[in-house]
This record gives structure tokens, sequence and C-alpha cells, in this order.
């Protein structure tokens, strides 16, 4: 016997059990052609119907039993869903780090934020000239950002700082950690002495750190003393973002991406590169002010870019 649908028939409000649909092998429906122009007539659609023929071949009287029902629509079997609903992945040795690093760095440390828009033309033209000249190392967008942090954070020492329990240590050098995204996590190499490094040694080492945390060949000390770290999501074409400082460190600054936009200047209306900085800063090392004026500076150093050339 044919398996049963059940459907209410809604002038008797009666249950009615039909038989429950199964196409053919291959989605073709097999009827005699007086039974398709029946239907055609009707609007019964042959594809719902159970062939009372031979082999299961739809004819006149499945087409009129169908019609004396109303149109009902016989129920159609969901299909049944094949695999498992989910996977459970073991953490790889970074994840694990990350997983235990985070809630120390979220949670006992008061972060606040300030943004700041950066109009990036006359740095997005230096890099281009500079890029054009044979024999020079490629300078990156994120090359200009660090060279910009480590002058601004000597003229702010008080961002280069880290919260000791009982006292604020205050550095006296720029160690930028430089947040690279693998596969499975997020490594942060450490550029050292950024305050003494040309734009140019700035390019080399900070893209052969990079190279090197992709191959996972960074040797230990790579890895920490940082002071200050910045977080580039702007390949991915983020606008902003607010990172997670990394303790001790007492700031963080996240950069997005150059974005043309329409701006509005003495000459009219016309067309800008735009670039948003976030800064994380840890409140128990400085105030709103302070973090206020570092970003300040990054931005006046990145609209006026040749200074990052001194």
């Amino acid at each position: 016997a044919a398996e049963l649908g059940y459907l209410k028939d809604i002038a008797s409000d009666k249950v009615i059990g039909v038989p429950a649909v199964v196409l053919p092998q291959g989605g073709r429906v097999k009827a005699s052609p007086l039974a398709k122009k029946i239907a055609a007539q009707s609007g019964v659609d042959l594809r719902l119907l159970q062939g009372s023929g031979p082999g299961g071949r739809i004819v006149r009287r499945d087409v009129e039993a169908a019609g004396t029902r109303g149109g009902a629509v016989p129920a159609v079997a969901a299909p049944a869903v094949a695999g498992p609903e989910f996977e459970d992945r073991p953490l790889s040795a970074i994840r694990a780090a990350i997983a235990r690093r985070m809630p120390l760095a979220k949670a006992p440390v008061p972060h606040f934020y300030v943004t700041s828009e950066v109009a990036m033309d006359r740095a997005w033209e230096l890099r281009e000239e500079l890029n054009a000249l044979e024999g020079q190392p490629k300078i990156s967008l994120n090359d200009l950002v660090v060279r910009a942090c480590a002058l601004a954070l000597m003229a702010h020492p008080g961002v280069n700082a880290s919260f000791q329990g009982e006292t604020i240590r205050v550095w006296h050098r720029a160690h930028i950690g430089i947040a690279v995204a693998l596969e499975d996590g997020l490594i942060t190499p450490v550029l050292r002495d950024c305050q003494a490094k040309s734009l140019a040694r700035i390019a080399v080492e900070g893209r052969d750190l990079a190279e090197r945390a992709r191959a996972r060949k960074l040797r230990a000390p790579e890895l920490s003393g940082a002071t200050f770290s910045i977080s580039n999501l702007g390949m991915f074409d983020v606008t902003e973002f607010s990172a997670i400082i990394n303790p001790p460190e007492g700031a963080i600054l996240a950069v997005g991406a150059v974005r043309r936009v329409p701006v509005v200047d003495e000459a009219g209306l016309g067309v800008g590169r735009r670039l948003a900085l976030t800064l994380s800063c840890d409140h128990r090392v400085m105030d709103g002010a302070m973090g206020a004026r570092f970003l300040q500076d990054v931005k006046r150093l990145l609209e006026e870019p040749l200074r990052l050339l001194v």
C-alpha cells in the first residue's frame, strides 16, 4: 500500500489521507497523453500525483481523483540531511595561547578608545614616489604608520608606558609589536628600537619579521618586549575597529583601510583618501587627553609625511 500523507480538507474540516509523493528517478513524470491534457485543463500538478497505471504511470482516473479532492496537495516528505551537525576542532598552540592571554588582557585592563580620521593623500603620493625609485625597499602604508608612531611615542612617553601595580614604567625606546595574521591565530613579532630606524630600515626589518612569522621561524626573543603595538586590518577592507591591549603594554593602535571618500575643502567638493585610526589605552596608565595628543601627533605626521623621512 502507498505511504499516506495527511492534509486537512478546508471545506469539510476533515483530515484526508493521500498518497505521499515519490517522484520517478531522474525527475520525469510518466503520464498518459489524456492524463496530461486533463491535468493542464484542471490545473493539477502531475508531479504531485501517485500513478495507478502500469509501472506507476499516471492515468486519467488519477487526475480526476485529484480534482475531486479539491486540488489538495499531497504531503512531500522532507529530504533527510546527511552528515553530522558539527565538529569539534582542537585548539592550535597559537589559539590556545590567545585563549589564555585575552581574558587576562581585556578583563583587568580598563580600556578606553580614541579615534581619528587621517587625510592620507600626501602620504599615498610620497609612498608611490619612494616605491618608484630603483634599488630602494618597497614601502607599505603600515611602514609609514610604524614610523609615525615611533616618533610620536618619543614625543609622548606617557603612552610608551606600562602599568606595574604600584608604579608606571615609562620606556625610553620604542619597541613596536606588529600583529601578523596566521591561519590559526595572531602573532605579534617585535620591531625593536623603531625610534632610531629610518623608514627604509623599518620597511626591510618589518617585512622580514612578517615573512618569518608566517613561516613559523621567529625566535622567542622576537615575540616579547614590545612597549606598544599596531594591528592593521586594512587589507581586509575593514573601515575601523578597536584592538585589545596586550599587557603590560599601555596602548595599541588599530589601523583600518585607506578609503576614497567625498571631501569638502577650500577648493570645493572632491575625492580624498582617508584612514581611520583607533587607539586603545589603559586608563591606569593614561587619561583621554594624553591618548588624544599622541593620536593627534600621529595624524599630523601622516598628513605631513616628509617629516617621516627626517
